[in-house]
């Protein structure tokens, strides 16, 4: 099998990234991002080619497939800005490791691929690869050597696929090999493309297979995908409804974007950053012009401005795990070193011509959406406020991901403030809780919202019925009042319990450059930057937290305001209103609004309610 961590390349990395620096702004900005990417991954090259080994960090898949990953996962980038006439002067690099990689009796090879296994995910970009830059990767091979390749690759897509998003890439791989003149069998990709359109929603969403999770796995993922098939196959009826369902799918995914250019943050694989840029590049790729040219360029480089802000690489310019700090506690168990490469697959409007309208169109500021608006699919209401976008959630859960609670569960996610996730589930004196509400018998382990056993919305209200524990029920209700939100949760249990709710997290400055207002029910917290409030209607006691270090997906040290308290056994209604925001010259706050009556509420969900379907029991 070879060594774990072939001997890498001689060579010199940065000690920044020119990344940071790059200004987004036309499409030359943007063939400069890729070798911004890749120049730092070149010392971590083996002699061979075939592997890149950046890091010890494990996933749950062996270091062979983590170093295939490193070495596919580039290719994401590199082969738009190739196929676009942009230059990579490194193919010979990848046509060796191709070769070697593929090789059985090679120390480096990458190793035999079995049903669900890692490499057929990095397959699918040499598909791409093997689709649009044949010349550079696949031409100059000779004989045996693309032997070896299409029998690897015949093999990865032979295997059975993981049920979900993953089904896309048999597709890729295919396309790669049928433009190369390898013979695949048509059965089993229409089989999985049936699978797929299966898998559809309304209004352009996914469930992401039998998971029927909404993430940016929708973005990334199936209309990506999807895009890039109905573009280069010819399969004019699927490619009809993958268009369709992207032009649809836009009106929605926009409402996930701030005016500054940050992304929602929600849900799993944090790590793959601006790879959901790449829904609006595929747009483009796929000539469908979804929104105005003007608007889709608008999104697309304002997120990679807003990108290249933060502080997202290692010392030597590689991309770190984490979202916009490295952060390992927001990775999954299938991130390795490697995995944020998949940010590269923002790139893909490179392989368009400079005088596509995509690329001609004069950037539009975004257009001003209306606050709050509905997205049922995902069981979402999207409230458009000053400095950033939040998400309200009814609750998604699966338990198989770290954290999923709180990457899906919480009542609320912000475009600025993101969220937090827990370091300690037994300490709840320290828990986070930011936007959640969470309960304890004992004082040191606690319990929050993971599934719902019902998740409902009606117009901009949202509802769901949980347990945290098997004999305590808890109905929560969640609504927008202008740029505050209101919560209110009726507890039933048969013995009393500890609560403490958050609202939103903000980034703590050094030398306690921040002040603590808590008076009656009301705790607020101010930076230079940022305000955050909770105001209760109930008898809970205000407090500033400083949750542990590391724990928020935007800050490395947060402030958070949380209301705490202890209720008895019976029923119990406790009720918060929550803002935040960053701070203006001259900030006023609106008025904390009022509570509706929770009977109305009642009424209106047994009228009016709407099962939302992304959720598991």
């Amino acid at each position: 099998m070879g060594p774990a961590s072939p001997a890498p390349r001689s060579g010199t990395s940065n000690l920044s990234n020119s990344f940071s620096s790059n200004p987004f702004i036309d499409r030359s900005d943007v063939q400069r991002a890729v070798g911004q990417l890749f120049a730092p991954l070149l010392p971590h090259f083996s002699s061979s080619g075939a592997r890149v080994a950046l890091s010890p960090v494990s996933a749950h898949f062996d270091q062979a497939a983590a170093e295939l990953e490193g070495f596919a996962r580039p290719l994401w980038g590199i082969v738009p800005l190739v196929a676009g006439g942009g230059d990579f002067d490194h193919w010979g690099l990848y046509r060796e490791g191709l070769s070697n990689g593929t090789d059985p009796s090679h120390p480096h090879y990458w190793g035999d691929i079995f049903d669900k296994d890692q490499r057929q995910v990095e397959l699918a970009a040499i598909g791409l690869a093997l689709r649009l830059a044949r010349p550079q990767i696949w031409d100059p091979l000779d004989a045996a050597a693309k032997l070896r390749v299409a029998a690897y690759l015949r093999s990865g897509r032979d295997h059975e696929f993981v049920d979900s998003n993953w089904k896309f890439f048999r597709v890729m791989i295919d396309l790669g090999l049928t433009h190369c003149g390898v013979a695949v069998d048509d059965a089993g990709r229409n089989a999985y493309l049936d699978d797929i359109d299966g898998f559809a929603m309304d209004n352009g969403w996914y469930r992401d297979g039998p998971i029927r999770s909404a993430d940016h796995y929708i973005p990334f993922a199936f209309h990506y995908y999807g895009l890039i098939y109905a573009q280069l196959a010819d399969d004019p009826m699927r490619a009809d409804r993958y268009r369709s369902r992207a032009a649809e799918f836009a009106q929605s995914i926009r409402h996930w974007y701030a005016e500054d250019g940050s992304a929602l943050p929600f849900g799993r694989s944090l790590t793959y950053r601006f790879a959901h840029a790449g829904f609006w590049g595929a747009l483009a790729f796929a000539g469908l012009e979804a929104l105005p040219w003007g608007q889709i360029k608008g999104y697309y480089l304002r997120n990679l401005r807003w990108w290249a802000k933060q502080p997202i690489f290692e010392r030597d310019g590689v991309l770190s795990i984490g979202y916009c700090t490295p952060n390992l506690l927001v990775s999954e168990g299938y991130n390795s070193a490697g995995s944020p490469y998949w940010a590269m697959k923002a790139f893909l409007p490179l392989a368009l011509p400079e005088d596509h309208p995509f690329w001609t169109a004069l950037e539009e500021v975004p257009e001003t959406l209306p606050s709050p608006t509905a997205l049922p699919e995902p069981g979402m209401v999207m409230q458009h406020l000053p400095g950033h976008s939040v998400a309200l959630t009814s609750g998604q859960y699966y338990a198989r991901w770290r954290g999923t609670p709180e990457k899906y569960a919480k009542f609320a996610y912000s475009t600025r403030y993101g969220f937090s996730i827990e370091a300690n589930e037994r300490h709840f004196p320290s828990a986070a809780t930011d936007n959640m509400l969470s309960v304890s018998i004992d004082g040191l382990h606690f319990r929050v919202r993971e599934g719902c056993e019902t998740a409902m919305i009606s117009g901009d209200v949202l509802y769901s019925k949980w347990r945290p524990l098997d004999d305590v029920v808890v109905e929560s209700w969640v609504l927008p009042a202008g740029r505050w939100h209101l919560r209110l949760h009726e507890i039933t249990t048969p013995h009393p319990l500890m609560v403490a709710e958050g609202g939103f997290a903000i980034a703590k400055p050094d030398l306690r450059a921040f002040s603590e207002q808590l008076n009656g029910t009301r705790a607020k917290v101010r930076t230079a930057r940022d305000v955050s409030i909770i105001v209760g209607f109930d008898a809970r006691i205000p407090m500033v937290l400083s949750p542990m270090s590391n724990t928020n997906v935007m800050a490395a040290r947060t402030l958070l305001p949380q209301l705490r308290g202890t209720i008895a056994a019976g029923t119990t209604l406790l009720s918060a209103a929550i803002l935040a925001e960053p701070l203006q010259q001259h900030s006023d706050f609106p008025p904390v609004p009022s509570l509706p009556d929770i009977n109305d509420l009642r009424r209106l969900f047994t009228t009016q309610g709407r099962l939302v379907q992304v959720f598991d029991t």
